[in-house]
């Protein structure tokens, strides 16, 4: 699918694994992971996703299959145990910043970590403070809370 805008090649890999009724998966673009308890699980959830691919008439690299591990980094994520851990250099970067003096500075600031949103439990609640911080009919106020929740 060289040369494939990627939102294309995200739906139709999409379709023909829910067409083949795929194993639980996470695909972005035409990056695929599954998981399982044991080694020989994945190993047979990904032969069935490769399976499903390859009737699809989807062309599939070796290079790109990966067996069973217990660590992987998928999409800038580590992934150790079936447990997802955001990379130590990510978030040392994170706790360098300095706390926003401004809105716009706020807003980047949120912008910034939202690509880790869903691996923070309980994000939305955590960053409240910051959002309301930039909301246009408030004056930006940097309270015990906004630095709570930037902290």
């Amino acid at each position: 699918m060289e040369n494939t805008p990627p939102t294309i090649c995200h739906g139709l890999i999409q379709a023909a694994l829910e067409k083949g009724e795929a194993p639980e998966h996470l695909q972005y673009i035409d990056d695929i992971i599954v998981w399982g308890n044991t080694a020989m699980e994945v190993f047979e959830k990904g032969e069935k996703i490769i399976q499903i691919l390859l009737k699809a008439s989807f062309a599939i690299k070796k290079s790109k299959v990966k067996g069973p591990a217990q660590k992987i980094q998928f999409q800038g994520v580590k992934w150790h145990d079936g447990r997802r851990q955001i990379p130590t250099k990510v978030i040392n970067k994170i706790t360098a910043m300095c706390p926003p003096t401004n809105k716009r500075e706020t807003q980047a600031f949120l912008s910034a970590i939202g690509f880790w949103k869903m691996h923070i439990p309980k994000y939305s609640q955590i960053v409240s403070p910051l959002y309301l911080a930039t909301r246009k009919k408030n004056d930006f106020h940097w309270g015990p809370e906004q630095q709570q929740a930037f902290a």
